[in-house]
């Protein structure tokens, strides 16, 4: 394959406040489960915020992997070439990413 293409225009851009949003708010779950432990939680209590946690940071990945899929990926498909096999093999490693996570 041909050299690695220039970062496309972000696809996630137009929900990027939403996304900084949402990242705080498990910011704050984090800070909040160090206090569990430092304040000796029950475990079960811990493990159902790691949970909770857990699939607050999945949902921001699957939004950020549809936009760059409805974006980055459709713009270099249209493009064709190096540039859109090397766009569908990004995104095919990052659902792999994702599902062994």
């Amino acid at each position: 394959m041909a050299d690695v293409p220039s970062s496309p225009d972000l696809g996630y851009i137009r929900r990027k406040e939403d996304y900084l949003r949402r990242l705080r708010r498990i910011e704050g779950q984090a800070r909040g489960l160090q206090r569990m432990v430092e304040d000796d939680k029950y475990c079960i209590d811990i493990l159902t915020q790691i949970s909770a946690m857990t699939k607050a940071l999945q949902s921001v990945a699957l939004g950020l992997l549809d936009d760059h899929m409805g974006h980055c990926v459709t713009q270099a498909a249209q493009a064709g070439g190096d540039e859109a096999r090397y766009r569908l093999q990004e995104a095919s490693d990052a659902i792999a990413r994702l599902v062994r996570s």
